[in-house]
């Protein structure tokens, strides 16, 4: 049987799914209470807010260039 050659293999898809998931867990560390004209919500200033969400967020996104510059292994 002759297989199409394709950029991509499944472990290549496996890679951008799971850093799509850890760049969503990032954008869900960043939420939170929001701040008004007329409220002052001091939790803006969390570190799980403004370290620890973009940390996790830059990892996924490493995640998944990883995922696209990996090379398919050859078959035989």
């Amino acid at each position: 049987m002759d297989k199409k050659k394709f950029a991509f293999d499944k472990t290549n898809f496996i890679l951008l799914a799971v850093g799509m998931l850890v760049v969503i867990l990032g954008f869900i560390l960043m939420t939170g209470s929001v701040t008004s004209a007329t409220v002052f919500q001091p939790d803006i200033f969390s570190v799980r807010r403004i370290k620890v969400a973009p940390v996790v967020c830059f990892f996924g996104f490493i995640f998944m260039i990883y995922g696209v510059v990996r090379k398919p292994k050859a078959e035989k």
